[in-house]
């Protein structure tokens, strides 16, 4: 037996019978025999000044259980079974351990022996015990002090209920029950009562060191407030949606549908344990219209809503008598001051055992999701943002395997490539030294191996990739609005948008501080001829460029400044690989080809990744600090404002330097005979095979890396967090003595010891797969396998995520939303500025535009003198810096090759540029003039062959509004004439008419409509 079943006591009441009494000394002393330690009755009738004396057990059946208590093999039950059962009976010296630490004892003192000889000599002193309990629990009913209840009873009636096994906790509010401060004491009873005369239920939880409030909100305050919130419940059956139903699910399940759900039924849900929704029609809560609501159905007021509507009242009631002002309302301003530690929901047993069986789980990785089962525990707001997740992630296979067919093309044709080919079969190319003094002249075939990777993400399939990706990241948007869409119908919120939503506490709490706005935050109510005390809140108009600029411009100049910051980390790691090209490194040679190719580009990525990862962490906490600056009405707008101004930030910091090497590294370089040079360092060239293979490098170890640290910082330090939180709390390490441990005996004790979930929570899930997506559609050009990391990944990241939030997060409270939000549009932004980065890429990067037009005018369609007509030549005797070549082989060298345009020592104008130069160039500004046209173009039809919502779910949402307004019209008619007392229909015949009614205006509204198409 653990603490857990002690604890129970609090709650019950014992039996007052003498086999209970046996029973409970029965029970003790297999408890002592497991040296597991309670007062004895003995010890808690010393409280009451009676002479202490030890607790006897008789020889027999008990002292026979007690020998088979240490045997192998032998249970002992956990529950307390019923006293016909011939089982465990209630136990009153378990008792003795919650009288204990209600009157402040933590453990009890040793010496309490068992003797196998006597009588029944403990029976009066449990009797004692139990009268006692009894007592002390004036709460308890009159049935169940008469009655005895088993453990199992208990647990399963008071998981998560308040003791009466009825009434539901729908929230909890936990506060340190040593906490002495007259302030917060009288704090919480302003705030308490307030709750209570809103219509909440609130019982206290005492028992341990952690107080707890149970809350419960019966119909009537759902009613009212989800009449406020304008919340969409379900409808009982109106005549005539059979029909429409019938029809949608006629038309979307066509013969495509159903073999593909035949051929991939290895995915689909378990319907035993997720069985599919019946269709429903939603409309807006009003009490005016309770009868047509199907308030019996599972789903009416599910979970997440409950909690969202105790949460708006929590958010919204204030804690200081006299002063109820915006500044002294909100559960979160008390657990920011400390007059209660937390708030939060509960988790589900039930539910929770069987997603995380069921989706929770790595094995079921390839399965669908129950997205309405999530809605259901989460909230619309999580179940959007699991269904995007596993959307995109069901996206990226097609472009993976494209990706995967690109690659694979690289490898078959390696041998074929002319570049590759002349690099490892030249012998006699020297090419100039790659830094002033400490380098050496190198052989051209040492780049061979680098040169043949090159290959595998710069042929002929580039291009080809580069459109595919920009088609895909149009139809992958397009598809996920038009899905998205079904998925808000289905869950009742169409229509929703963030005008109906109700301004932040925070945010009310700000304006009341404003000197400008104080005298439009609140009116003054008039009773007769006597003036009231303000107490309306209003919502004023806050002026954009007197009040709202300054905040904004110092939140968004801070932003800029950030964004500088890492820039410069950018540029230092620049430097950092040019100082190490211009000396002796400690990691190798700098003449070999390992160190140049490979070992300084992955020790500057690395660096370069740690340093992304610090500013990232420091500028995360100071984003929250800036949008809380600023005036942001709604909980939507402050989200979108502190995305916006995080992903800007993130967008410099994670690509940054992939860009640096896509456009800027080696494009101005110079010659050997006039460096450009930075701080005095000359820049950085690419290998004659180019710079792709180096920003192929860059973006497997940034994108790689990011992903790894993602999943330590969200699944090991939330794990490890929560085991050190219960470590404490059970064994009260925090505190000397071990009564300050806090034993998890229910659901919201246990949940107390998980991670609190944040309002934006969800944003670091969403900053980290755009940003993924922005890796794969800005960069995958280097790297054709990107998507398919990206996909592995997200199969993991989608089960990892629920494993979070259900393992290690408190139920966050379920938040209605119609979309994503912002984060569309920033993926938008991403996939337009991805088309001028490919093509620039392409242009620039990579030698397609070199080969056609060294094809065009050479005559060479081959390539075969290709590599030799990339290659300037340049006089050693013309060096700007001597290079200090010491015993060098390369001594007595004339002539060295360097990559670049330009003409011969020999030439009239040496090192010029030639017009060979002019040419590419002009035919690079070209292609990146032709590729956007061609890209926009195929994505502006794309964008209208795929509307937003589908004519089909189009149609369906018209025909359920009609049949909505004439079942309401209906309604009224139907109340009208029973006000007046003049209908002598009947209840069916009412019925019948209405149902003809509505299927002849639906014939009508349907030949109306016979000419309109829908896509």
């Amino acid at each position: 037996m653990d603490e857990r079943e002690s604890l129970y006591f609090d709650t019950i009441s014992l039996a007052d019978s003498e086999a209970a009494a046996a029973a409970a000394a029965h029970r003790k002393s297999l408890s002592q025999s497991r040296n597991t330690i309670y007062h004895s009755a003995v010890d808690l009738a010393g409280d009451e000044g009676r002479s202490s004396s030890s607790l006897r057990l008789g020889s027999g059946a008990a002292a026979e259980h007690a020998a088979l208590a240490w045997q192998p093999g032998y249970r002992q039950s956990t529950a307390l079974e019923h006293l016909n059962g011939g089982g465990d009976h209630t136990d009153a010296a378990l008792a003795a351990q919650i009288l204990a630490l209600q009157n402040g004892r933590g453990h009890l003192p040793t010496g309490i022996g068992v003797s196998g000889s006597g009588g029944g000599g403990g029976g009066g002193g449990d009797d004692e015990v139990s009268r006692r309990l009894l007592r002390n629990s004036s709460n308890i009913s009159i049935k169940d002090k008469k009655l005895p209840i088993t453990y199992s009873q208990w647990k399963s009636r008071t998981y998560r209920r308040f003791d009466d096994g009825k009434r539901s906790v729908d929230f909890v509010l936990a506060y340190n029950g040593e906490d002495q401060v007259e302030e917060h004491r009288r704090k919480r009873e302003i705030f308490e009562a307030n709750l209570q005369r809103e219509g909440l239920q609130l019982e206290h939880n005492k028992v341990q060191r952690v107080h707890f409030i149970k809350i419960h909100a019966p119909a009537e305050v759902l009613y009212r407030y989800a009449e406020i919130l304008k919340i969409k419940v379900p409808l009982k059956p109106i005549p005539g949606q059979e029909q429409v139903f019938a029809e949608s699910e006629h038309q979307f399940k066509s013969v495509v549908s159903r073999m593909c759900r035949s051929l991939f039924s290895s995915v689909q849900l378990n319907t035993a344990l997720f069985p599919e929704r019946e269709p429903r029609i939603h409309l807006e809560f009003s009490r005016n219209y309770l009868e047509l609501y199907d308030t019996e159905h599972p789903n009416f007021f599910d979970a997440s809503t409950r909690y969202s509507i105790i949460n708006f009242i929590l958010q919204r009631q204030h804690f200081v008598e006299g002063e109820e002002s915006a500044d002294n309302l909100g559960i979160e301003k008390l657990v920011q001051d400390s007059v209660y530690t937390c708030s939060y929901t509960l988790h589900d047993k039930d539910d929770r055992d069987r997603l995380l069986k069921e989706w929770a789980n790595i094995t079921k990785w390839k399965n669908l999701q129950p997205l309405d089962q999530i809605k259901d525990y989460f909230g619309a707001k999580v179940a959007l943002y699991f269904a995007w997740l596993g959307f995109y992630t069901q996206m990226l296979i097609p472009i993976s395997l494209f990706g995967v067919i690109c690659f694979l093309y690289g490898f078959i044709t390696w041998s074929s490539d002319p570049i590759s080919r002349d690099i490892c079969d030249d012998n006699g190319t020297i090419m100039c030294p790659q830094c002033d003094r400490s380098c050496d002249y190198w052989r051209l075939n040492e780049t061979c191996t680098s040169s043949r990777f090159n290959y595998l993400i710069d042929n002929n399939m580039t291009v080809v990739f580069a459109l595919a990706m920009a088609v895909w990241a149009v139809a992958y948007l397009e598809f996920w609005k038009r899905y998205s869409a079904g998925l808000v119908h289905r869950w009742g919120l169409t229509g929703f948008t963030h005008h109906v939503e109700h301004p932040r506490p925070q945010y009310l709490a700000k304006i009341s501080r404003s000197k400008r706005l104080a005298n439009r935050t609140t009116t003054t109510t008039m009773q007769g001829n006597h003036e009231a005390k303000p107490k309306v809140t209003l919502d004023p108009d806050v002026p954009f460029w007197s009040i709202k600029f300054l905040p904004n411009f110092t939140s968004y100049s801070i932003m800029i400044l950030f964004i500088c910051i890492s820039v410069i980390a950018i540029a230092g790691i620049i430097i950092y690989r040019m100082a190490q090209r211009a000396s002796h490194s400690i990691l190798g040679s700098e003449n070999s080809m390992t160190f140049k190719v490979m070992i300084l580009p992955m020790t500057a990525g690395v660096i370069d990744l740690i340093v992304i990862s610090l500013l990232d962490l420091v500028y995360s906490n100071l984003a929250v600090r800036l949008t809380n600056y600023e005036y942001c009405r709604t909980q939507t707008e402050y989200d979108e404002s502190l995305t916006i101004k995080n992903y800007v930030f993130q967008f410099v910091n994670y690509y940054s330097s992939l860009f640096y090497i896509a456009f800027l590294k080696g494009k101005f370089v110079g010659y050997p005979a006039k460096y450009n040079r930075v701080l005095g360092f000359r820049q950085e060239e690419c290998n004659p095979g180019g710079c792709l293979m180096e920003l192929c490098m860059q973006l497997v170890i940034i994108m790689a890396g990011k992903q790894v640290v993602n999943a330590i910082v969200e699944m090991f330090i939330p794990y490890l967090m929560r085991t050190l939180k219960e470590l404490s709390y059970r064994h009260g390490w925090y505190k000397s003595h071990k009564d300050n441990r806090l034993v998890p005996y229910n659901q919201f004790t246990e949940d107390y010891n998980l991670l609190p979930a944040e309002s934006n929570s969800l944003y670091v899930e969403y900053l980290e797969m755009v940003v993924q997506f922005g890796f794969i559609t800005l960069f995958s050009l280097a790297f054709p396998l990107a998507p398919l990391l990206a996909l592995i990944n997200n199969v993991v990241e989608v089960r990892l995520d629920a494993i979070k939030m259900l393992r290690f997060l408190r139920r966050p409270v379920g938040m209605r939303a119609h979309d994503i939000g912002v984060w569309h549009n920033i993926m938008t932004v991403v996939t337009r500025i991805a088309v001028a980065s490919s093509a620039m890429i392409i242009a620039f990067s990579s030698n397609l535009i070199p080969k056609i037009v060294y094809a065009a005018s050479m005559g060479d369609p081959e390539l075969n003198n290709y590599l030799n007509f990339t290659l300037a030549v340049f006089n050693t005797k013309d060096f700007q810096v001597e290079p200090l070549l010491g015993g060098s082989q390369y001594v007595n060298e004339t002539v060295c090759r360097y990559t670049e345009f330009r003409n011969p020592p020999w030439h009239p104008q040496p090192y010029k540029r030639p017009m060979i130069y002019w040419k590419i160039l002009t035919g690079r500004l070209a292609f990146i003039v032709i590729y956007q046209n061609i890209i926009t173009m195929l994505q502006g039809i794309l964008r209208w062959a795929v509307p937003d919502v589908s004519g089909r779910l189009l149609k369906r949402i018209k025909r359920e509004n009609f049949l909505l307004r004439e079942h309401i019209i209906e309604y009224e008619r139907q109340q009208v004439h029973i006000q007046a007392g003049t209908t002598t229909t009947t209840p069916s015949q009412l019925k019948a008419e209405e149902s003809a009614g509505l299927r002849q205006r639906q014939r009508e509204s349907d030949d109306n409509n016979t000419n309109t198409s829908f896509v």
